[in-house]
């Protein structure tokens, strides 16, 4: 299990994000050399956990409980072969492209040691966006995206340093539930009757998806 591309971005103006400025950091792209990894505050003031990573809409992108997004190198490679096109490392807007580690199964609250020092956790999940959709200009993708249930996995950062491509990724921590990414993502948008099985998470869950959790009729 390793990363296999370490992916940053710049603001670039689109027309399909809802951030008040028109800019967004989808695009992202493969860092040459090491990037500093540290938690970068609470949503709304800091931003991506990623040195020199760009977020447009911090309003509902960035903070401590999505510092660093992970998608699999495997899934990309499914979805090039259904969309007929080539998509390398940062295609999804993901920090951390990965080779042999189950994103998808990872428990909320699941501990990687990435190299020597970095430890990322867990936290929850990507919904698709519009942005998301025209950067990749694909009409229905939103929904196509979410039937598949493999959105990849936002992570806080519990202890810092620096992460770089090749590095291995090991889970040091595995918690004793059963609430993994991809039921955690199909419980906030297919499947509201798994909503309260999310509180088995307990205080790992970030406090929006716990609330969330906490109203539905269990």
């Amino acid at each position: 299990m390793r990363v296999i591309s370490v992916n940053v971005a710049s603001l670039r103006h689109s027309e399909h994000t809802g951030a008040p400025h028109g800019m967004t950091g989808i695009g992202k792209q493969p860092a040459d050399g090491p990037v500093a990894v540290a938690a970068p505050g609470p949503k709304g003031v800091g931003g991506s956990g990623l040195a020199g990573d760009a977020i447009g809409d911090m309003r509902h992108h960035g903070g401590d409980s999505q510092a660093v997004y992970a998608f699999a190198r495997e899934d990309l490679d499914g979805w090039e072969r259904e969309l007929g096109r080539p998509l390398p490392h940062g295609s999804f807007g993901e920090n951390l492209t990965t080779s042999g580690v189950a994103v998808n199964d990872a428990l909320i609250g699941e501990r990687w040691r990435i190299g020597d020092t970095v430890v990322l956790e867990v936290c929850t999940v990507r919904v698709p966006c519009r942005t998301f959709a025209g950067h990749l200009e694909q009409r229905g993708w939103v929904r196509r995206f979410t039937r598949e249930a493999r959105p990849g996995a936002y992570l806080r950062v519990i202890e810092p340093g620096e992460i770089r491509a090749g590095d291995a990724v090991e889970i040091v921590r595995r918690p004793a539930h059963d609430v993994s990414v991809s039921l955690m993502f199909r419980a906030l948008t297919t499947e509201r009757e798994l909503l309260p099985r999310l509180l088995a998470a307990g205080d790992v869950l970030p406090p929006e998806e716990r609330e969330i959790a906490s109203r539905y009729p269990a």
